[in-house]
Protein backbone atom coordinates (compact mmCIF):
# COMPACT_ATOMS: atom_id res chain seq x y z
CA UNK A 1 0.00 0.00 0.00
CA UNK A 2 1.32 3.26 -0.90
CA UNK A 3 2.27 6.17 1.47
CA UNK A 4 -0.27 9.21 0.75
CA UNK A 5 0.43 12.97 0.77
CA UNK A 6 -1.55 16.31 1.19
CA UNK A 7 0.13 19.93 -0.14
CA UNK A 8 -1.34 22.87 1.01
CA UNK A 9 0.26 25.79 -0.57
CA UNK A 10 -0.79 28.63 -2.50
CA UNK A 11 2.17 28.57 -4.92
CA UNK A 12 1.16 26.41 -8.38
CA UNK A 13 4.28 25.36 -9.05
CA UNK A 14 5.46 24.11 -5.76
CA UNK A 15 2.04 21.77 -5.39
CA UNK A 16 3.54 20.55 -9.05
CA UNK A 17 7.17 19.96 -8.21
CA UNK A 18 6.73 18.71 -4.58
CA UNK A 19 3.97 17.14 -6.51
CA UNK A 20 5.59 15.39 -8.88
CA UNK A 21 8.63 14.08 -6.99
CA UNK A 22 6.81 12.07 -4.40
CA UNK A 23 4.37 10.91 -7.24
CA UNK A 24 7.85 9.40 -8.65
CA UNK A 25 8.14 7.38 -5.50
CA UNK A 26 5.22 5.87 -5.76
CA UNK A 27 3.54 8.49 -3.21
CA UNK A 28 -0.45 9.27 -3.52
CA UNK A 29 -0.43 12.67 -3.61
CA UNK A 30 -3.27 15.18 -2.99
CA UNK A 31 -2.79 19.40 -3.45
CA UNK A 32 -4.76 22.06 -2.56
CA UNK A 33 -4.43 25.90 -2.91
CA UNK A 34 -6.21 26.79 0.34
CA UNK A 35 -6.21 26.06 3.92
CA UNK A 36 -10.70 25.31 3.63
CA UNK A 37 -9.86 23.25 0.69
CA UNK A 38 -6.69 21.19 2.12
CA UNK A 39 -8.95 20.34 5.21
CA UNK A 40 -11.90 18.83 2.99
CA UNK A 41 -9.48 16.92 1.08
CA UNK A 42 -7.81 16.17 4.29
CA UNK A 43 -11.22 14.33 5.28
CA UNK A 44 -11.59 12.80 2.46
CA UNK A 45 -8.49 11.40 1.66
CA UNK A 46 -6.82 10.73 5.49
CA UNK A 47 -3.78 10.88 4.33
CA UNK A 48 -0.53 9.58 6.40
CA UNK A 49 1.57 12.95 5.99
CA UNK A 50 0.51 16.61 5.34
CA UNK A 51 2.71 19.76 4.33
CA UNK A 52 1.43 23.35 5.25
CA UNK A 53 2.87 26.48 4.10
CA UNK A 54 2.59 28.86 7.04
CA UNK A 55 0.83 31.35 5.15
CA UNK A 56 -2.22 30.64 3.09
CA UNK A 57 -4.61 33.37 1.16
CA UNK A 58 -7.54 32.01 3.22
CA UNK A 59 -6.88 30.91 7.03
CA UNK A 60 -3.31 30.79 8.96
CA UNK A 61 -1.67 27.77 8.25
CA UNK A 62 -0.97 27.38 12.01
CA UNK A 63 -5.09 27.35 11.95
CA UNK A 64 -4.92 24.06 9.30
CA UNK A 65 -2.02 22.75 11.82
CA UNK A 66 -4.33 22.93 15.19
CA UNK A 67 -7.39 21.54 13.29
CA UNK A 68 -4.89 18.66 11.91
CA UNK A 69 -3.34 17.79 15.19
CA UNK A 70 -5.57 15.97 16.70
CA UNK A 71 -6.27 13.61 13.71
CA UNK A 72 -3.75 10.70 12.84
CA UNK A 73 -1.67 12.45 10.74
CA UNK A 74 2.00 14.03 10.62
CA UNK A 75 2.31 17.72 9.70
CA UNK A 76 5.38 19.35 7.86
CA UNK A 77 5.32 22.85 7.96
CA UNK A 78 6.79 24.96 4.84
CA UNK A 79 8.76 28.19 5.95
CA UNK A 80 10.12 31.28 4.76
CA UNK A 81 13.62 32.29 6.04
CA UNK A 82 12.46 34.96 8.17
CA UNK A 83 9.75 32.61 10.36
CA UNK A 84 11.31 30.80 12.38
CA UNK A 85 9.57 31.92 15.23
CA UNK A 86 6.82 30.60 13.58
CA UNK A 87 7.95 27.54 13.28
CA UNK A 88 9.05 27.69 16.91
CA UNK A 89 4.91 27.84 17.53
CA UNK A 90 3.88 25.45 14.82
CA UNK A 91 6.31 22.47 16.83
CA UNK A 92 4.52 23.69 20.08
CA UNK A 93 1.44 23.12 18.19
CA UNK A 94 2.40 19.50 17.01
CA UNK A 95 4.25 19.80 14.10
CA UNK A 96 6.08 16.87 13.28
CA UNK A 97 9.11 18.72 11.20
CA UNK A 98 9.35 21.84 9.51
CA UNK A 99 11.83 22.83 6.60
CA UNK A 100 12.93 26.44 4.80
CA UNK A 101 12.20 27.30 1.33
CA UNK A 102 13.32 26.87 -0.51
CA UNK A 103 13.23 22.99 0.45
CA UNK A 104 15.66 20.61 -0.08
CA UNK A 105 13.50 17.67 -2.02
CA UNK A 106 15.77 15.39 -0.64
CA UNK A 107 15.37 16.17 2.92
CA UNK A 108 11.69 16.57 2.44
CA UNK A 109 11.67 13.05 1.27
CA UNK A 110 13.53 11.75 4.25
CA UNK A 111 10.96 13.74 6.76
CA UNK A 112 7.78 12.17 5.19
CA UNK A 113 9.32 8.98 5.03
CA UNK A 114 9.68 9.28 8.74
CA UNK A 115 6.89 10.95 9.82
CA UNK A 116 4.53 8.45 7.57
CA UNK A 117 6.10 5.15 9.49
CA UNK A 118 5.10 7.22 12.71
CA UNK A 119 1.67 7.55 11.74
CA UNK A 120 0.97 4.24 10.61
CA UNK A 121 2.41 2.97 13.99
CA UNK A 122 -0.17 5.15 15.70
CA UNK A 123 -3.24 3.99 12.88
CA UNK A 124 -2.67 -0.01 13.97
CA UNK A 125 -2.13 1.20 17.63
CA UNK A 126 -5.52 2.64 17.58
CA UNK A 127 -7.38 0.06 16.23
CA UNK A 128 -5.63 -3.20 17.11
CA UNK A 129 -8.18 -5.27 18.56
CA UNK A 130 -11.06 -2.85 16.71
CA UNK A 131 -11.33 -4.95 13.73
CA UNK A 132 -13.48 -7.70 12.50
CA UNK A 133 -12.93 -11.21 12.72
CA UNK A 134 -13.44 -11.17 9.23
CA UNK A 135 -10.16 -9.35 8.37
CA UNK A 136 -8.80 -11.93 10.10
CA UNK A 137 -7.43 -15.05 8.26
CA UNK A 138 -4.43 -15.01 5.50
CA UNK A 139 -3.63 -11.28 6.62
CA UNK A 140 -2.71 -12.14 9.87
CA UNK A 141 0.49 -13.56 8.08
CA UNK A 142 1.53 -9.96 7.08
CA UNK A 143 1.91 -7.48 4.48
CA UNK A 144 5.06 -8.02 2.97
CA UNK A 145 5.87 -8.73 -0.26
CA UNK A 146 7.44 -11.85 1.71
CA UNK A 147 5.05 -12.76 3.74
CA UNK A 148 1.95 -11.88 0.76
CA UNK A 149 4.09 -14.45 -0.92
CA UNK A 150 3.59 -17.22 1.72
CA UNK A 151 -0.20 -16.15 1.99
CA UNK A 152 -0.71 -17.14 -2.06
CA UNK A 153 1.48 -20.21 -1.57
CA UNK A 154 -0.30 -21.20 1.41
CA UNK A 155 -3.72 -20.58 -0.02
CA UNK A 156 -2.96 -22.64 -3.11
CA UNK A 157 -2.05 -25.97 -0.81
CA UNK A 158 -5.13 -25.21 0.88
CA UNK A 159 -7.28 -25.70 -2.14
CA UNK A 160 -5.38 -28.75 -2.76
CA UNK A 161 -6.26 -30.59 0.21
CA UNK A 162 -4.89 -34.43 -0.33
CA UNK A 163 -1.15 -32.60 -1.36
CA UNK A 164 1.32 -33.20 1.63
CA UNK A 165 2.90 -30.39 2.83
CA UNK A 166 6.57 -30.02 4.36
CA UNK A 167 6.96 -25.96 6.15
CA UNK A 168 10.53 -25.60 6.86
CA UNK A 169 11.68 -22.94 8.84
CA UNK A 170 13.56 -22.46 12.60
CA UNK A 171 12.03 -23.32 15.89
CA UNK A 172 9.41 -21.19 16.71
CA UNK A 173 9.00 -19.20 13.83
CA UNK A 174 5.01 -20.11 13.39
CA UNK A 175 5.24 -23.66 11.23
CA UNK A 176 2.53 -24.78 13.65
CA UNK A 177 0.51 -21.75 12.56
CA UNK A 178 1.12 -22.01 8.81
CA UNK A 179 -0.37 -25.54 9.12
CA UNK A 180 -3.37 -24.29 10.92
CA UNK A 181 -4.14 -21.98 8.59
CA UNK A 182 -4.11 -24.54 5.35
CA UNK A 183 -6.70 -26.81 7.06
CA UNK A 184 -8.50 -23.71 8.05
CA UNK A 185 -9.21 -22.51 4.46
CA UNK A 186 -9.45 -26.28 3.15
CA UNK A 187 -12.20 -28.53 2.78
CA UNK A 188 -11.26 -30.07 5.56
CA UNK A 189 -11.82 -26.84 7.53
CA UNK A 190 -14.81 -28.87 9.69
CA UNK A 191 -12.43 -32.02 10.30
CA UNK A 192 -10.14 -32.57 13.11
CA UNK A 193 -6.53 -31.35 12.96
CA UNK A 194 -4.41 -33.54 15.01
CA UNK A 195 -1.18 -32.51 16.06
CA UNK A 196 1.73 -34.97 16.78
CA UNK A 197 5.54 -34.35 18.31
CA UNK A 198 7.33 -36.69 16.43
CA UNK A 199 10.40 -36.95 18.97
CA UNK A 200 8.91 -39.08 21.69
CA UNK A 201 11.39 -41.06 23.16
CA UNK A 202 9.64 -44.39 23.11
CA UNK A 203 9.10 -45.21 19.06
CA UNK A 204 6.88 -48.21 20.39
CA UNK A 205 4.71 -45.79 21.86
CA UNK A 206 4.84 -43.26 19.43
CA UNK A 207 3.68 -46.07 16.80
CA UNK A 208 0.75 -46.96 18.84
CA UNK A 209 -0.27 -43.39 19.20
CA UNK A 210 0.05 -43.00 15.15
CA UNK A 211 -1.29 -46.64 13.89
CA UNK A 212 -3.46 -47.80 17.28
CA UNK A 213 -3.32 -51.47 18.40
CA UNK A 214 -5.07 -54.69 17.73
CA UNK A 215 -4.43 -57.07 21.33
CA UNK A 216 -4.26 -60.35 20.80
CA UNK A 217 -6.51 -61.61 23.08
CA UNK A 218 -5.88 -64.70 25.06
CA UNK A 219 -7.94 -67.66 25.45
CA UNK A 220 -11.27 -67.22 26.22
CA UNK A 221 -11.29 -63.13 26.25
CA UNK A 222 -11.80 -60.11 23.87
CA UNK A 223 -9.68 -58.76 22.32
CA UNK A 224 -8.55 -54.83 22.56
CA UNK A 225 -8.69 -52.48 19.79
CA UNK A 226 -7.12 -48.87 20.38
CA UNK A 227 -7.22 -46.19 17.66
CA UNK A 228 -4.77 -44.36 16.73
CA UNK A 229 -4.27 -40.76 15.52
CA UNK A 230 -4.49 -41.65 12.20
CA UNK A 231 -7.76 -42.93 12.42
CA UNK A 232 -8.98 -40.19 14.51
CA UNK A 233 -7.63 -37.25 11.82
CA UNK A 234 -9.71 -39.38 9.03
CA UNK A 235 -11.19 -36.64 7.08
CA UNK A 236 -9.39 -34.15 8.31
CA UNK A 237 -4.93 -32.80 9.10
CA UNK A 238 -2.21 -34.72 10.80
CA UNK A 239 -0.16 -32.26 11.08
CA UNK A 240 3.56 -33.94 12.21
CA UNK A 241 6.11 -31.73 14.20
CA UNK A 242 9.86 -32.54 13.42
CA UNK A 243 9.43 -35.18 11.19
CA UNK A 244 13.32 -35.54 10.83
CA UNK A 245 13.03 -37.14 14.42
CA UNK A 246 10.33 -39.56 13.77
CA UNK A 247 12.33 -42.85 13.42
CA UNK A 248 13.41 -44.46 9.92
CA UNK A 249 10.98 -47.26 10.71
CA UNK A 250 8.02 -45.11 10.60
CA UNK A 251 8.84 -42.97 8.19
CA UNK A 252 8.49 -46.13 5.82
CA UNK A 253 5.05 -46.85 7.50
CA UNK A 254 4.11 -43.20 6.63
CA UNK A 255 4.91 -43.34 3.18
CA UNK A 256 2.99 -46.36 2.66
CA UNK A 257 0.22 -44.74 4.35
CA UNK A 258 0.35 -41.15 1.91
CA UNK A 259 0.52 -43.87 -1.16
CA UNK A 260 -2.37 -46.50 -0.41
CA UNK A 261 -4.72 -44.39 1.85
CA UNK A 262 -4.64 -46.92 4.35
CA UNK A 263 -2.93 -48.96 7.25
CA UNK A 264 -2.81 -51.64 9.73
CA UNK A 265 -3.03 -50.94 13.47
CA UNK A 266 0.22 -52.57 15.29
CA UNK A 267 -0.58 -56.08 15.94
CA UNK A 268 -3.40 -56.31 13.38
CA UNK A 269 -3.68 -57.87 9.69
CA UNK A 270 -7.12 -55.59 8.21
CA UNK A 271 -6.47 -52.72 5.78
CA UNK A 272 -8.02 -49.79 7.48
CA UNK A 273 -8.67 -46.76 4.62
CA UNK A 274 -7.72 -43.66 5.78
CA UNK A 275 -8.50 -40.08 3.84
CA UNK A 276 -6.26 -37.12 5.42
CA UNK A 277 -3.93 -34.90 4.71
CA UNK A 278 -0.21 -35.30 6.15
CA UNK A 279 1.26 -31.21 7.10
CA UNK A 280 4.98 -31.96 8.15
CA UNK A 281 7.25 -29.46 9.89
CA UNK A 282 11.13 -29.56 10.30
CA UNK A 283 13.78 -27.05 11.39
CA UNK A 284 16.04 -28.49 8.45
CA UNK A 285 16.24 -27.96 5.15
CA UNK A 286 14.83 -30.57 3.12
CA UNK A 287 17.98 -31.76 1.28
CA UNK A 288 20.29 -31.05 4.10
CA UNK A 289 18.43 -33.42 6.10
CA UNK A 290 18.04 -36.47 3.64
CA UNK A 291 21.69 -36.12 3.38
CA UNK A 292 22.29 -36.30 7.32
CA UNK A 293 19.98 -39.61 6.96
CA UNK A 294 17.23 -37.91 8.92
CA UNK A 295 14.52 -37.79 6.47
CA UNK A 296 13.47 -40.57 3.69
CA UNK A 297 14.49 -39.59 0.29
CA UNK A 298 11.60 -41.21 -0.87
CA UNK A 299 9.16 -39.94 2.11
CA UNK A 300 10.87 -36.53 1.21
CA UNK A 301 9.62 -36.68 -2.65
CA UNK A 302 6.01 -37.15 -1.28
CA UNK A 303 6.25 -34.28 1.00
CA UNK A 304 8.19 -31.55 -0.93
CA UNK A 305 5.68 -31.04 -3.32
CA UNK A 306 5.72 -27.72 -3.08
CA UNK A 307 8.28 -26.27 -0.23
CA UNK A 308 7.14 -24.20 1.80
CA UNK A 309 9.60 -22.08 4.04
CA UNK A 310 8.47 -19.75 6.89
CA UNK A 311 10.89 -16.99 7.42
CA UNK A 312 11.98 -15.87 10.73
CA UNK A 313 10.80 -12.52 12.60
CA UNK A 314 14.44 -10.88 11.76
CA UNK A 315 13.51 -11.15 8.09
CA UNK A 316 9.73 -9.77 8.76
CA UNK A 317 9.00 -6.40 8.38
CA UNK A 318 7.30 -4.05 10.92
CA UNK A 319 4.00 -4.02 9.57
CA UNK A 320 4.43 -8.02 9.65
CA UNK A 321 5.08 -8.33 13.39
CA UNK A 322 2.31 -5.62 13.74
CA UNK A 323 0.05 -8.06 11.89
CA UNK A 324 1.02 -10.89 14.37
CA UNK A 325 0.49 -8.53 17.57
CA UNK A 326 -2.90 -7.53 16.11
CA UNK A 327 -3.66 -11.50 15.61
CA UNK A 328 -2.62 -12.61 19.26
CA UNK A 329 -4.22 -9.10 20.97
CA UNK A 330 -7.77 -10.47 19.52
CA UNK A 331 -7.12 -14.14 20.43
CA UNK A 332 -6.23 -13.81 23.96
CA UNK A 333 -8.24 -10.35 24.70
CA UNK A 334 -11.20 -12.20 23.99
CA UNK A 335 -10.55 -15.01 26.39
CA UNK A 336 -8.98 -12.89 29.01
CA UNK A 337 -11.60 -10.73 30.65
CA UNK A 338 -10.62 -7.40 31.62
CA UNK A 339 -6.66 -7.23 29.48
CA UNK A 340 -6.90 -4.00 27.72
CA UNK A 341 -7.41 -3.58 23.94
CA UNK A 342 -4.04 -1.61 23.47
CA UNK A 343 -0.64 -1.12 23.82
CA UNK A 344 0.80 2.23 24.57
CA UNK A 345 2.96 3.58 21.72
CA UNK A 346 6.02 3.23 23.14
CA UNK A 347 5.27 -0.62 24.38
CA UNK A 348 4.58 -1.03 20.89
CA UNK A 349 7.22 0.54 19.50
CA UNK A 350 9.73 -1.35 21.77
CA UNK A 351 8.02 -4.94 20.68
CA UNK A 352 8.48 -3.52 16.84
CA UNK A 353 12.40 -2.53 17.65
CA UNK A 354 13.27 -6.48 19.73
CA UNK A 355 14.84 -9.06 17.63
CA UNK A 356 13.20 -11.80 18.72
CA UNK A 357 15.48 -14.99 18.55
CA UNK A 358 12.30 -16.74 19.85
CA UNK A 359 10.44 -15.87 16.71
CA UNK A 360 6.58 -15.86 16.83
CA UNK A 361 6.58 -18.61 20.13
CA UNK A 362 8.55 -15.80 22.19
CA UNK A 363 6.32 -12.72 20.53
CA UNK A 364 3.20 -14.94 21.97
CA UNK A 365 5.02 -15.50 25.46
CA UNK A 366 5.93 -11.86 25.85
CA UNK A 367 2.33 -10.52 24.32
CA UNK A 368 0.34 -12.89 26.89
CA UNK A 369 2.64 -11.91 29.60
CA UNK A 370 1.78 -8.39 29.51
CA UNK A 371 -1.74 -8.81 28.88
CA UNK A 372 -1.78 -10.61 32.28
CA UNK A 373 -0.16 -8.00 34.19
CA UNK A 374 -2.07 -4.83 32.69
CA UNK A 375 -5.63 -6.64 33.52
CA UNK A 376 -7.91 -3.78 34.73
CA UNK A 377 -6.08 -0.94 32.98
CA UNK A 378 -6.56 0.70 29.82
CA UNK A 379 -3.59 0.03 28.04
CA UNK A 380 -0.25 -2.38 28.18
CA UNK A 381 2.25 0.00 29.16
CA UNK A 382 6.04 -0.48 29.11
CA UNK A 383 6.10 -1.69 32.71
CA UNK A 384 4.24 -4.33 31.64
CA UNK A 385 7.03 -5.67 29.47
CA UNK A 386 10.44 -7.98 30.25
CA UNK A 387 13.25 -6.39 31.82
CA UNK A 388 14.86 -6.20 28.55
CA UNK A 389 12.39 -4.43 26.58
CA UNK A 390 11.99 -1.86 29.77
CA UNK A 391 16.00 -2.05 29.72
CA UNK A 392 15.58 -0.11 25.95
CA UNK A 393 15.45 4.00 25.62
CA UNK A 394 14.15 4.37 22.22
CA UNK A 395 13.06 7.43 20.53
CA UNK A 396 9.64 7.41 22.70
CA UNK A 397 11.00 7.63 26.14
CA UNK A 398 9.34 10.35 27.61
CA UNK A 399 11.36 11.31 30.87
CA UNK A 400 10.98 14.88 31.73
CA UNK A 401 14.26 17.00 31.35
CA UNK A 402 13.61 20.96 31.77
CA UNK A 403 15.25 22.24 28.47
CA UNK A 404 15.16 25.29 26.29
CA UNK A 405 14.09 25.07 22.81
CA UNK A 406 18.40 25.54 21.92
CA UNK A 407 19.52 23.29 24.29
CA UNK A 408 17.24 20.12 23.06
CA UNK A 409 18.59 21.30 19.64
CA UNK A 410 22.47 21.01 20.42
CA UNK A 411 21.52 17.59 22.56
CA UNK A 412 20.00 16.23 19.29
CA UNK A 413 23.01 17.48 16.99
CA UNK A 414 25.72 16.27 19.40
CA UNK A 415 23.51 13.05 19.43
CA UNK A 416 23.15 12.39 15.56
CA UNK A 417 26.59 13.84 15.25
CA UNK A 418 27.69 10.90 17.34
CA UNK A 419 25.82 7.80 15.80
CA UNK A 420 27.32 8.66 12.39
CA UNK A 421 30.55 9.18 13.68
CA UNK A 422 31.44 12.70 12.77
CA UNK A 423 29.81 12.42 9.57
CA UNK A 424 27.74 15.91 8.79
CA UNK A 425 26.40 14.41 5.51
CA UNK A 426 24.87 11.60 6.81
CA UNK A 427 23.98 13.43 9.92
CA UNK A 428 22.24 16.11 8.15
CA UNK A 429 20.25 13.73 5.96
CA UNK A 430 18.97 12.01 9.37
CA UNK A 431 18.14 15.63 10.91
CA UNK A 432 16.39 16.60 7.52
CA UNK A 433 18.88 20.06 7.24
CA UNK A 434 21.37 20.84 4.71
CA UNK A 435 24.69 19.85 5.06
CA UNK A 436 25.64 23.69 5.24
CA UNK A 437 22.53 24.15 7.73
CA UNK A 438 24.38 21.68 10.25
CA UNK A 439 27.29 23.08 9.62
CA UNK A 440 26.13 26.51 11.05
CA UNK A 441 24.60 24.83 14.12
CA UNK A 442 27.72 23.03 14.73
CA UNK A 443 29.52 26.68 15.19
CA UNK A 444 26.68 28.50 16.66
CA UNK A 445 25.67 26.29 19.27
CA UNK A 446 30.31 25.17 19.51
CA UNK A 447 29.77 21.76 18.88
CA UNK A 448 33.27 19.98 19.94
CA UNK A 449 33.51 16.88 17.56
CA UNK A 450 36.72 15.24 18.48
Amino acid sequence: MSDSLLIIDDDADILRVIGTYFEQRKWDVFGELTGAAGLATFHQAMPEVVIVDLHLPDVDGLEVLEQLHARDTAVIVLTGVGDVRDAVQAMQLGAENFLVKPVDLNLLLVAAERAAEKVRLRRVNRTLIGQSAASNGLDSLGHSPLMREIARQTALLARSDRTAVLLQGESGSGKRWVARLIHDFSNRAGEPFIEVACGATDPGWLEAELFGRDEIPEQGEAGQRRQGLLEIADGGTLFLDEITDLPTELQAKLLAVLETRAFRRAGGVREIPVDLRVIAATTWQAQAAVDAGRLRQDLCYHLNVLPLTVPPLRERSRDDILALIRGFSREMTASMPGAPAQLTDEALDRMLQHQWPGNVRELRNVLERALLLARGQARVGVEHLPPEFRAYRGHFDRRHQALTMEELERMHIERTLKHHDGNRTRAAQELAISRATLIAKIKRYGIDQK
